[in-house]
């Protein structure tokens, strides 16, 4: 590959860096989505649960419900502000 790179790779060469890239990116999501999945539950998981059993009691179960939402209102409230902030072009 030359310095121009990606510009004179063929037609199907180019295609297939693309889907690779783009089957990277959904990769790299599935990840992210995984890792916050972990972060909630072990921040609600310290929260509402006192001692496990075989099954949770009401009030665990709505502590672990409203911790949850509570950590996605959370993450969306942060990702959209970052999200205007990009588009604002304030760094």
């Amino acid at each position: 590959m030359n310095i121009d790179g990606f510009y004179n790779m063929p037609a199907s060469e180019t295609a297939e860096t693309a889907e690779l890239q783009r089957m990277i990116a959904i990769e790299q999501q599935k990840a992210q989505f995984q890792a916050q999945v972990h972060n909630f539950t072990d921040v609600c998981w310290d929260k509402c649960v006192e001692k496990p059993g075989s099954k949770l009691d009401a009030r665990t179960e709505t502590c672990l419900v409203n911790c949850v939402e509570r950590f996605i209102d959370t993450t969306l409230i942060i990702t959209n502000r970052f999200t205007q902030m990009v588009q604002k072009g304030v760094h």
